[in-house]
This record gives structure tokens, C-alpha cells and sequence, in this order.
């Protein structure tokens, strides 16, 4: 990599680090400089503006949460691998990026446009497939949005207040990792039937 390409990598990282991992929405153009190692000149000279990298980090963010998607939607798996895989997927960008989906949000409430094309083929395949799973006894027969969003609140909650509990609860990033894989047979246990 030229070290063009290799300072620019850098920068876009380090914000997607302090985004992602601490939760520094608001990082400055310096403290993305002063994390990175380079001369905050570089951000402008590289990203043309600090709105620039953000839409360049917000961009990497829509494409980290279609791979989480698309880990569901796509599988041949049945369906309760697919649900699985979609949790482990779900966990692990959470140990990755405890931040990403705050992130997301936030973004989303400021009025950046989040646009997915594919939303409306994949939510049916994936409404269909709840179905099937309905017809098969495999889960409690209810409107396959509710399933949906049980299956986003049961993953996304824990992950979402992660902050909060572990500081009320005092529990150590070790025990919460293990917390979060041991809720993955209980996320399945509650979701299916058998």
C-alpha cells in the first residue's frame, strides 16, 4: 500500500474506532488526527472535509450492518441455522463494534438518508421463510414482523445497553462477552419452539 493510501486508511480506522468501539460520535477533526498520529491537514487534505469522512464512515457502517443482513438472507441454511449464524454474526460486530448500531441510529435521527434498495425483497424472503417456520411448528404462530422484532430485541438489547448494565451490574468485559455467548442458545431457546 502507498503511504498515501496507507495515511488515508489510517485516518478512516481511527475514526471508525473512535465511532465504533468508544462511542466518540462527536470526535473532532484533531482528536481523529491526534488518535491517528497525522497532522489534522491531513483529514482535509485527504477527506476534503470532516463531513466528507463521516459520510465515508457512515458508508462503511450501512455496509457492515448488509453483511450482518445478508448473513440471513442469503444462506441456503435452514432456518434456524440462519438465525443463529445471524446472532453469532450479531454478537461478534458487537465485540468488534459495541457502538456501530447506536451509531447508526444516531446518524439515522440526525437525518442522514439511510437508503436500502434491497430491503423490501429481503424482508419478504425473510417473511416467508418466518412462515414456513410457522407452518412447520417450529415457532409460536404471530405476524412475521413480530417475530422480527423479537429476534432484533432479544440480540440488540443486551448489546445496546451493554454500557449501562455493566456499570450497574459491576460485570467485567470478560463476563459480559461470556454472558453474551451463553444468550445465544437462550435467544434460540425462546424464539423456537423446538
Amino acid at each position: 500500500m502507498e503511504k498515501k493510501d496507507q495515511t488515508e486508511h489510517i485516518i478512516k480506522e481511527t475514526a471508525k474506532n473512535l465511532f465504533f468501539k468508544e462511542g466518540k460520535f462527536n470526535a473532532t477533526t484533531q482528536e481523529i488526527a491526534d488518535a491517528a498520529g497525522v497532522n489534522r491537514t491531513l483529514i482535509n487534505y485527504y477527506f476534503r472535509s470532516r463531513n466528507n469522512l463521516f459520510k465515508i464512515v457512515f458508508e462503511d457502517a450501512k455496509l457492515m450492518e448488509v453483511e450482518k443482513t445478508n448473513s440471513i438472507m442469503l444462506s441456503e441454511d435452514d432456518f434456524k441455522t440462519k438465525i443463529s449464524n445471524f446472532i453469532d454474526h450479531c454478537f461478534q460486530m458487537n465485540i468488534d463494534y459495541p457502538y456501530l448500531e447506536t451509531y447508526l441510529v444516531s446518524q439515522i435521527n440526525q437525518g442522514i438518508h439511510f437508503r436500502r434498495e434491497y430491503v423490501d425483497e429481503h424482508a419478504k424472503a425473510f417473511f416467508k421463510n418466518v412462515e414456513d417456520a410457522m407452518e412447520q411448528g417450529l415457532i409460536d404462530r404471530m405476524e412475521p414482523i413480530q417475530f422480527l422484532l423479537n429476534m432484533i430485541s432479544l440480540v440488540n438489547f443486551p448489546m445496546a445497553m451493554r454500557p449501562l448494565i455493566q456499570l450497574n451490574l459491576k460485570i467485567s468485559d470478560t463476563d459480559y462477552k461470556r454472558i453474551l455467548k451463553d444468550r445465544k442458545e437462550i435467544i434460540i431457546r425462546t424464539l423456537f419452539k423446538k
